[in-house]
């Protein structure tokens, strides 16, 4: 079987090739990517090639698929997994699968990563339970629930104590206040779709500097719709502040149950613990690009105000698993997150413009053809072209949101990549 994909030689090294995938073996399966998501954690990797940790050493002669968002069907099963899997059955990869190499789909192997139209998938993944059923309507949410994935463990992570006899609960304390400073992000969204559909908080404070990046999630993510959730959401813009933390503690009624950093920035840390009131709780979520980021709290609250401090980083098969739940009981939407959908074409374009990101989530389309197109230039691009005209109409329709309708509109209409759009 031929794939077509996008593997790294070396650093900012990006070739989109095709090239013959080896039979699968009696524990493998083969997968048609359809969907996935780009993620800035994939240009951290190009940035850094074989000095990544999860990069091996030998790129430069046995390239690495990347990409780690990946949703697809199955089409051929093994002798020994034909009583787990079935051909057509829809599949998403856990790429964390916490192996002492550090090895994960999307970095590390020849045969998976989601910039691809095929991969096999390997015993190793197989059996750390990592490829998992999904039944979504949208291909382009499964892409999505690593993610989100990762932001339910942060949820997770949080915890209080009862100081009267400690005992400790675990995730954000249910009815409290919740503030996710950087919050306007891909993942600060994801945060409050959470917070709303998961958490069960009753306020949700978001920060950011961006009043571009606040517009957008303030569009996607309602004060209203978090209204019928029970949740009051306050989008605040702490650059017109003269003083944040002032205004923040004030908001919250003296302080946060729990805090989300989402920007690895030492003073967005210190400041997460001035505004926790007691047995307050800050998640530094945010992956700092380099080893040695030092930050400051201040103990005498760790002491005598019992303030918490965790950092959780990725997630595990049981996330995805919960994730899925969400996404199919329609307690989250996915789909707040889609600022762009584009064709393999364009993949390794958009992941060297993480250097200076945009937007929120990019969906890849691996099969087909098609430019890097914001959602809401869909209306402008229908000027040219009907199938962006009538891609347009379904999201209008659905309230400006990509979604399953123009999904299947998009797969059944848009043209298919061809080998000779290949570049080496």
């Amino acid at each position: 079987m031929k794939t077509k994909a996008v593997r790294m030689y070396g650093a900012l090294d990006l070739r989109l090739e095709e090239f013959e995938l080896p039979e699968i073996c009696a524990d493998e399966v083969l997968m048609r990517v359809v969907t996935d998501s780009l993620c800035a954690s994939t240009y951290k990797a190009v940035k850094q090639g074989s000095n990544h940790k999860r990069v091996p050493e030998n790129i430069s002669e046995e390239p690495i698929i990347i990409g780690h968002e990946m949703c697809g069907e199955i089409i051929e099963v093994g002798e020994n997994l034909k009583s787990e899997w079935r051909v057509g059955d829809r599949a998403v990869i856990q790429p964390a699968l916490k192996l002492e190499s550090g090895y994960d789909p999307g970095y590390s192997y020849k045969c998976v990563g989601g910039a691809a139209t095929y991969v096999v998938v390997p015993k190793i993944v197989i059996e750390r339970g990592c490829l998992v059923h999904y039944r979504g309507d949208s291909f382009f949410k499964g892409s999505l629930v690593e993610s989100i994935g990762c932001v339910l463990r942060g949820y997770k992570g949080f915890y209080h104590t009862d100081y009267t006899n400690y005992k400790r609960t675990d995730g954000a304390k249910r009815g409290g206040r919740i503030a996710i400073l950087g919050g306007a992000g891909p993942m600060g969204i994801s945060a409050v779709e959470l917070a709303k559909g998961y958490a069960g908080v009753g306020q949700i404070v978001v920060t950011d500097l961006s009043e571009e990046r606040l517009e957008y999630a303030r569009g996607k993510c309602t004060v209203e719709n978090a209204a019928k959730c029970g949740c009051e959401l306050i989008y605040l813009n702490t650059s017109r502040l003269d003083d944040p933390k002032k205004t923040l503690i004030e908001i919250s009624d003296g302080g946060f149950d729990d805090v989300f950093v989402m920007v690895p920035v030492p003073a967005l840390f210190s400041m997460a613990e001035e505004i926790c009131r007691e047995d307050g709780c800050v998640n530094f979520f945010a992956g700092p690009a380099v080893k040695d980021m030092a930050g400051s709290v201040n103990l005498y609250r760790i002491h005598y105000d019992g303030i918490h401090v965790v950092g959780t980083a990725g997630s595990i098969p049981e996330d995805t698993v919960d994730t899925i739940t969400l996404i199919e009981n329609e307690k989250i939407n996915p789909a707040v997150l889609v600022s762009h959908i584009m064709g393999l074409n364009e993949y390794i374009s958009a992941t060297l413009a993480f250097e200076k990101p945009s937007g929120v989530k990019k969906i890849c389309y691996t099969g087909l053809d098609i430019p890097y197109i914001a959602i809401d230039e869909l209306e402008a691009l229908g000027e040219k072209d009907s199938l962006y005209l009538e891609l347009s109409r379904i999201v209008k329709k659905n309230g400006g949101l990509w979604c399953y309708e123009a999904e299947k509109y998009l797969l059944e209409n848009a043209p298919k990549i061809k080998a000779k759009n290949l570049t080496r």
